[in-house]
Formats: structure tokens, sequence, C-alpha cells
């Protein structure tokens, strides 16, 4: 089956009307081609059997020649006795009703010896072996077969094409709305928020007035859950600023660091939340190079980082070496920014690849570190989702959101986020999959 919603609608259209031209064709070829053929074959059949009887019944070639030219004219013949010269047997190979022609003639009248087709196309010669030799009776093609059968079939073809045409444009305009649905939700899925009015068929209408409402839904969601997150995150600054206040007034002991650690701690769970809160609600799409991006990012890492990032490789893209994308820049960096900060976190370097293709651009960062085990890789990617002590145990404590962070600017592009192994400093490796 065609993949396409045009090629199965096409196939269903074109199926029946093919089915109908092969069997009335055939049906018109078998009835028309050959019964009535056969038909008007028997009623000439007959004329030659009665002239061949008079030749028969002529004492010699003279009386014969005189016996059946008052028949010549009335049954529309004509007949040279003896045969001026030898009739070859020939048919055109398209011509279905001369095969009928031929059969029937040499069945019906004994003494046929060839019957020529090719000659005359508007005459039928046919050599018959009498008594006083070889004879030769010449009649119009039109007595034994119709005249113009193919026009019935050359009418039924133009029509059938006529009509495939017609269905053909009507099928576009009904499939026209289904195919701005399917850009309006394939555009959704990937961030972007496009005009969209439902038309069509009913059914068309319902299906798209159902996307609308759903739309509207994930985004009241979105809304809410940035609002709550945001507010709560807003509101926990104050005590927490409090404490700190309160923390620095008091004298330096070991009870005052720990609650100094707890009270940072706080305060990075605080900036997770507001970055998962925020996701792409801050950042519009916009064209701009990857490899320009992946660039800032290693150059904004390694400020940071003491120069433990790399850019790896760059492939794929134009000629030129630049290859605009749309993207949300920021989502993107923050990303990006988040998978270093893993990678450094739980090893002691990072490397960065960009790798851009016709349908996607996918951003790769790996690090010698532990890695994620296989069955942990779905888990990590969870919000709030900790893989400690089996990770990391000395460096720090993360909030569970990067990834999630990650995976969910990723998905809003109409891509994915992917964990697996690098193979190359043997690490974790995650590849950030993002739909042109």
């Amino acid at each position: 089956m065609p993949r396409s919603l045009y090629g199965r609608a096409a196939l269903i259209l074109l199926v029946p009307i093919v089915t109908i031209q092969l069997v009335v064709s055939i049906v018109f070829i078998q009835r028309l081609y050959e019964d009535v053929t056969r038909q008007m074959t028997m009623n000439v059949l007959l004329e030659l059997r009665y002239l061949l009887s008079e030749v028969e019944a002529a004492p010699d070639r003279q009386q014969a020649t005189r016996a059946i030219a008052p028949l010549l004219d009335p049954l529309n013949l004509k007949v040279l006795l003896p045969a001026q010269e030898p009739v070859p047997e020939r048919r055109l190979f398209y011509d279905l009703s001369g095969r009928i022609v031929i059969s029937t003639l040499k069945k019906g009248l004994q003494g046929v010896r060839s019957v020529d087709l090719v000659g005359s196309r508007r005459e039928v010669h046919v050599l018959v072996a009498t008594r006083h030799g070889e004879m030769e009776v010449i009649f119009p093609r039109w007595r034994v077969s119709a005249s113009n059968p193919h026009q019935l079939l050359v009418l039924m073809v133009f029509t059938s094409i006529l009509m495939t045409i017609i269905a053909f444009l009507f099928l576009r305009n009904q499939l026209r709305p289904i195919k701005r649905l399917a850009a309006a939700s394939e555009a959704f899925g990937k961030g972007q928020v496009v005009r969209y009015h439902p038309s069509g068929a009913t059914e068309v209408r319902a299906a798209g007035a159902s996307f609308l409402s759903m739309r509207a839904r994930i985004e009241r969601q979105i809304e809410q859950r940035t609002m709550i997150l945001s507010g709560v995150s807003h509101d926990l600054r104050t005590p927490l600023t409090r404490l700190r206040l309160g923390l620095s007034m008091l004298e330096d002991c070991p009870e005052t660091e720990e609650l100094n650690r707890d009270v940072e701690e706080m305060e990075r769970l605080i900036d997770g939340f507001l970055d998962f809160a925020r996701g792409q609600a801050e950042d519009d799409l916009c064209e701009m190079d990857p490899v320009a991006l992946a660039q800032e990012v290693v150059a904004n890492a390694n400020r940071g980082h003491g120069g433990n990032v790399a850019l790896h490789s760059v492939e794929g893209g134009a000629s030129d070496g630049m290859t605009l994308v749309k993207l949300r820049p920021t989502a993107i960096k923050r990303a990006l920014e988040n998978l270093i900060g893993n990678a450094l976190r739980y090893g002691k370097k990072a490397e960065l690849s960009v790798l851009i293709q016709d349908r996607t651009v996918r951003f790769t960062v790996e690090d010698d570190g532990p890695g994620i085990a296989p069955d942990d890789r779905e888990e990590a990617l969870k919000p709030f989702a900790r893989l400690e002590p089996a990770r990391n145990q000395n460096k720090g404590s993360g909030v569970g959101l990067g990834l999630a962070i990650a995976a969910d600017i990723a998905r809003t592009h109409g891509g994915s986020l992917r964990l697996g192994e690098s193979r190359r400093l043997g690490g974790l490796k995650v590849d950030l999959v993002l739909a042109r």
C-alpha cells in the first residue's frame, strides 16, 4: 500500500475504474468481436455455399461463370474464376475479429485454401478450390465484422480518463483540510502555534475542532504549570533570604556551616524549579546557525569550568559553512549547558558534537564519567530523579532536573533526548535530537 493518503486515495479511485475497464473490455471483445463477427460471417457463409454449389453443378468453367453472374450484384460479391494470382493467408496482429472470420470460413466451407484480410483492408479475399480450378471470392469487410468497433473502447477510455481527472481534483480538495490539520498538529508538536481553522467534510471539521480544543487545554496546562512553579519558587526566596541573613549574624560554628549548606542546596533547588518552569515560555523561534550556537555554549562552559569542554566535530550542513535552522536559542543553550554541567559534574571532561541532516539537527554531549546503566536511563529522564550514589557521591548532588529540562526542550522542538554509552570517552553519551 502507498504510504501517503494521496496514494491510497488514488489507489481506491483507480482500482475500480481499471477493473471496470477490464471487465467491460473483455465482455465487449467477446460479445462483439467474437459472437457478432461469427454470426455475420455465418450469413456470408450461406451465400458462399450456394455460390459454390452453382459452380460445382456447372459442366465447365464457362457455364459456371454464366450461372453465377446473375447472383454477384444482389449478393454484393466479386468472383474471379479462375483466380488470377495466389491469395496469401494474412491478418494484422491486432485484428481480433479477423481471427474469427478466418476460422469460421474454414470450418463452414470445404475447399477454402486461404483468407487474405490485409491486401485490401475494406475487402476480404477468399481462395476456394472447385472442380473448375481455384476461385477467388471478394466481398466487403463490413459484411463479416462490425464497422469501427473500436469506437466504444476509445470512448470508454476517454471518458474514464476525464472522470479520473475530475475525481482527482475533487479528492485533492477534500484532502487539503486533512493536510492543513496534519501541518498544524506537527507544528504544535514542535512548539509552534500556527493559525488553523477547521474546514472540509464533517468528520474533518470534527477532528479539527477536537485538535483546537486539545491545543487550548495543553496551552492552559503549560501556563498553569509555569505560574505555579514560578510562584512557589519566588515565594520560597523570601524565607531563604531571612534564613541567610539570620545565619550571617550568628557566630561561626559547625552547626552554622551545615545550615548554610542547606540554604545553598535549597537555592539550587529553587533555581532548578525556575528553569524547569520557564521551559520555552521566554523564547521564540528564530533562524540561527546551530554550529555557532554550539561554539558559544562551549566558550561559555570553558570560562566557567576551566577549559574542560571541547567542540569535537561538526558534520553536515550547507556547503558554504552556514546552515540556518529554526530554534529557540535560549532554550537550546539552557539544555546544552545542563548536559555539559552534568557531564563535568560526573566526569573530568566533556565534548560536544553537531550533526546537521536534512530533517534533524543532533547535538551530542559525551563525557568520561561512570555513565548510566541501561536499566536506569528511562528513570534518569524523569523530573527530580537522582541516581546517586551509583552515579556520584563526592561532587555535589544535583536537583535532578538537568536531563528532564533538556528532554522537555527537545520535545518542544519535535525531537527527543536519547541516552547511551560513549565508545570514545567511555562515559555517558547524550543525543539532543531536534526536528528541522
